[in-house]
């Protein structure tokens, strides 16, 4: 019996190490996706800026006379609006 006691007592010792490897992995992965989603906010940074500046172009074209909207992707973007909906 002295033996089934010893071997539990690793088993458990085990089952310790193995928890805390599993949370090591775990906090490897946390932490990647944490660095994803800065990642993302960077780039989501960058895009509203790009965003922002297409748009204040886009405005001085209308309040200049210059606009002028190809009308192929204005009808088929209607259309698509009018069959969804």
């Amino acid at each position: 019996m002295g033996q089934i006691g010893g071997l539990n007592k690793v088993g458990q010792a085990g089952d310790a190490q193995k928890t805390g490897k599993g949370e090591s992995k775990d906090g490897v992965s946390f932490a990647s996706a944490l660095h994803g989603a800065a990642m993302a906010q960077e780039t989501g940074k960058t895009d509203d800026a790009a965003r922002a500046a297409r748009v204040q172009e886009l405005k001085a074209q209308v309040a200049s006379g210059q606009y002028e909207p190809d009308l192929n992707k204005v009808a088929s973007s209607l259309l698509r609006f009018l069959v969804e909906g």
